[in-house]
Order: C-alpha cells, then sequence, then structure tokens
C-alpha cells in the first residue's frame, strides 16, 4: 500500500487536532455502552444434521462478542455458523472469542493462546474498528494480522478476513470524525487485503447498508439484522468442500 495515502490522512489529521480531541472525549463521554451479549461461547448449530461437523472459530473484538444484540445466536458468530450449516448440510460447531475493545495486537496476545488448541477448520478475524480509533499504524497492523493468520494456518485452519467497518456510517459518531476516521478505516482496510493476498487467506468484504434498522441502539454495533447479513456476505462469499461422506450403510 502507498506510503503516500498515509501520510496524507496524518497531514489532514494534524491541522483538525484542535477539534477532534474535544469532540472526540465528548463523544466517548455521551456514548451508549452496551453489554457483549449473554450465553454460552460455543454450541452446534445443525446438531441435528448428518455429516462430520464443520469447526469454526470467530475471533476478534466487540462484534465478536455480539455487542448490540441480546445473545450470541443472534451475533455475527451464530449467524455464521447456521448460515455455512445451511449452505453445507452438515452440523458447525462454534466458538466465539472476542473481547469488546480490543485491537488486533492485544488479540494476538490475550486471545489467541486461548484457542491454539481448539484445532478449527476454518476461522474468521474481525478487527479493525479499535485499530481505526486507536490509530494504529499501518505497518503495524500488518504484522499483527500477519503474524495472527499464519499461526492458525499452521494449525491447519483456513483463514478468513472479513473487511474493515466504514466508520464513516457510523451515526454515534459527530460528523468531522466519522469522516477521518472511515478514510482511516478504508487504509486498513486495503493494509488488510494485502496480508490476505500475501499469504493465501481469503478476504470478504464487509457491504451492509448501514441504515438505522443494521444498527444497534448505540449506532456503533450492528443489529440482529445486520449481523445476520453480515454473516450471511460471508458465508456467501466462501468456496467450501463438500462436507466429507458418512460410511455406507
Amino acid at each position: 500500500m502507498s506510503r503516500w495515502r498515509g501520510l496524507r490522512w496524518w497531514l489532514l489529521l494534524v491541522p483538525a487536532l484542535p477539534l477532534l480531541l474535544p469532540l472526540a472525549l465528548h463523544t466517548r463521554r455521551r456514548a451508549l455502552r452496551l453489554a457483549p451479549a449473554a450465553g454460552p461461547l460455543q454450541g452446534v448449530a445443525g446438531g441435528q444434521l448428518p455429516g462430520k461437523p464443520l469447526l469454526l472459530l470467530v475471533l476478534g473484538e466487540s462484534t465478536v462478542a455480539g455487542v448490540g444484540v441480546s445473545c450470541l445466536s443472534q451475533a455475527l458468530v451464530g449467524c455464521l455458523a447456521r448460515a455455512l450449516c445451511e449452505r453445507q448440510g452438515r452440523p458447525v460447531v462454534w466458538r466465539a472469542c472476542g473481547e469488546n475493545g480490543i485491537t488486533v495486537a492485544e488479540a494476538r496476545k490475550r486471545l489467541l493462546p486461548q484457542v491454539l488448541d481448539d484445532s478449527p477448520e476454518l476461522v474468521l478475524l474481525v478487527f479493525g474498528v479499535n485499530d481505526s480509533t486507536a490509530l494504529t499504524s499501518i505497518r503495524r497492523w500488518q504484522r499483527a494480522l500477519g503474524d495472527m493468520a499464519e499461526t492458525l494456518a499452521a494449525g491447519g485452519a483456513r483463514v478468513v478476513f472479513t473487511g474493515v467497518p466504514p466508520l464513516q456510517h457510523f451515526r454515534a459518531l459527530p460528523w468531522l470524525l466519522r469522516t477521518l476516521l472511515g478514510v482511516r478505516a478504508a487504509l486498513l482496510d486495503a493494509g488488510l487485503r494485502e496480508v490476505a493476498g500475501r499469504i493465501a487467506a481469503d478476504y470478504c468484504p464487509l457491504d451492509l447498508p448501514f441504515a438505522a434498522e443494521y444498527l444497534a441502539l448505540d449506532g456503533y454495533h450492528p443489529s440482529a439484522l445486520g449481523y445476520r447479513l453480515w454473516a450471511e456476505g460471508v458465508a456467501g462469499a466462501l468456496s467450501l468442500a463438500p462436507a466429507p461422506a458418512g460410511p455406507a450403510g
């Protein structure tokens, strides 16, 4: 990715700092804070179906923890498990490992060790919002993403990235703040696509309307409808091998 694009963003940011800093502090104080979704962090979709289960791990930030909905079955992991189950015609055993406010570098240290013994077949990595707001450098972002993905792939997992959410559509943020952070998110997303291409991981764009009904009450996280549409987009973008045939009766 061109360093000039990143430099231009910083050149836009610096003159705006006297306005942005108080705006960001005011927004943080007034923000509606929603709790992570309730319920077990793992489960099974389509348990009544025949065939070998697909082992799914979803790892990432607050959307993996299900912030915005009441239970994980309505969140990204539950919706993705059901969507994959419908397409594969076999059970999907899922696990969510997410933390509100975490960056990808922090997740590499704190979350990755928790899942290394799981041996998942499919891993969805969901990051970008917190790294956008934390102003993580592109180089550090790419290094942490690549290290995490390569570690998971070495254990036999197929690694999938979902696109960085476009913060310019987060209506909880004031216009100037969400505009600049939206540009930052786009830069991180471009860096993410580079990492995916370099290590032969999958990249699934995040394509949501971001109208009010697709967002939770905080105007920041997806609603149940938003999570479902997001998950269906990821499942539809993946080409998975058919389920292994069971033994002959």
